[in-house]
């Protein structure tokens, strides 16, 4: 009986299986290869501003520490569990392995909705969920990351209550703070101008300009909005948009800057425009020449898959579509997909950028930070591409089996402990 239980972890266990069956993984290797080393559940009890006391549900799952220490993010979300945490983990591991970062992965949060509750009480949770974490996180153990519903305020929050614990300032526990606080320059935009990137290096692998094409983003918060942004600057018309509140499309493209200002100041598309409003369920299937899926997972189900009027598939999500999805996909040679652990790789390549950087004391520039993402990202492409061309694969089969290929090599040769 496992404890990791839930649509999402069953979907990551499914793929995992397909990869596994495309490398010949013998059966007794294969639970070692996708169950996570540890998996903590703690609680989090604050005082509310109105003087009651609250206990929210907190998670951490370190998937593997073969390559080096763990590296995930953290999300606060009111539904979270511990099987979504696992597959975001197991997912965030084969990235790094994909990519070159000397990082198992990990992923966890709190079961809070970061909107319903006060910035005290928010400062609050994210002070307790550092603390009860302190025993099983370190530089060299696990590096926690902001992720859905936190960002480089709660970052700096962590950091500081663990190096209070340690009588000395540790900034290398978390990425994703400040710059004024051990942050690195292109942190924070770096997953969606990753996530373009990408998208322009399929664009022209079918011989299509990124000046004049056209986008549908779904999600507009940190990966949404920084790659509508970048789309914009490289020339290309973002015709829809979309978070939890409204939805928007206009075939003449929409005015990003003025969607990024609204949002700055109000924090959701609603209330942007009335005439613009158009069905969320019906966005993913705008034609066009780049979606972007920058939300939640699972998004794109066959039935979606199919409805897909698309040249590229970029999935800035974390597991935004199903393995039913591939399979119609698998179909759809007219789709390339850039799948979401290499896609989405971006934050974690200048996360592991500014640990570097913090275990040094020495920092770079915006442009060096830039230079060296997109050099790694145009490596990890070629790779991917590469290896779906030699052995006829997908896309998101390259990419996986590379990944967990590296994962088993390097359990092979330490042995069981790690």
């Amino acid at each position: 009986m496992s404890i990791f239980t839930g649509p999402v972890f069953d979907m990551a266990a499914q793929q995992f299986d397909r990869i596994a069956d495309h490398l010949e993984v013998p059966a007794d290797e294969r639970a070692r290869l996708l169950y996570p080393k540890r998996a903590i559940a703690v609680s989090c009890p604050i005082h509310r501003d109105d003087g009651t006391t609250a206990v929210y549900m907190g998670y951490r799952v370190q998937h593997h520490l073969t390559l080096g220490p763990t590296k995930g993010g953290t999300r606060f979300t009111p539904n979270l569990d511990m099987g979504e945490v696992a597959a975001l983990a197991i997912w965030m591991s084969w990235k790094c392995a994909l990519v070159g970062l000397p990082y198992g992965g990990a992923k966890g949060g709190v079961a809070v909705d970061p909107h319903a509750i006060s910035h005290v009480e928010l400062e609050a949770v994210s002070r307790r969920y550092m603390q009860e974490m302190i025993p099983f996180v370190g530089p060299h153990v696990d590096v926690m990351a902001p992720d859905m519903g936190t960002n480089e305020q709660v970052m700096a929050w962590f950091m500081d209550t663990y190096s209070m614990y340690q009588g000395r300032t540790v900034t290398e526990i978390v990425t994703g703070k400040p710059v004024a606080s051990g942050g690195t320059e292109g942190r924070r935009e770096a997953t969606g101008r990753g996530v373009v990137f990408l998208a322009e290096r399929a664009l022209e692998s079918r011989q299509i300009a990124m000046n004049g094409a056209t986008a549908v983003i779904q999600g507009f918060g940190n990966v949404g909005s920084y790659a509508a942004a970048t789309l914009a600057e490289r020339g290309a018309r973002v015709i829809g948009v979309s978070d939890h509140t409204a939805c928007y499309v206009d075939r003449r493209g929409l005015d990003v800057p003025a969607l990024l200002a609204y949002v700055a100041r109000t924090g959701v598309l609603a209330g942007f425009s009335t005439e613009l409003l158009a069905d969320p369920d019906d966005l993913l299937a705008t034609e066009c020449d780049i979606v972007i899926p920058a939300a939640m997972e699972r998004v794109i189900d066959a039935a979606m898959a199919a409805r897909l009027r698309c040249r590229v598939l970029a999935e800035g999500a974390n597991g935004p579509t199903t393995p039913d999805a591939d399979t119609v996909l698998a179909q759809r040679p007219d789709i390339f997909v850039v799948p979401d652990i290499l896609c989405n790789a971006g934050g974690v390549i200048v996360s592991y950028f500014e640990w570097v950087q913090d275990l040094q004391q020495f920092f770079w520039t915006a442009s060096e930070v830039r230079d060296r993402l997109n050099q790694v990202l145009e490596r990890s492409f070629h790779a991917v591409m590469e290896r779906a061309t030699r052995d006829g694969i997908s896309t998101r089969t390259a990419a996986m089996a590379i990944g967990v290929q590296k994962v088993r090599d390097a359990k092979k040769v330490r042995g069981l402990f790690p």
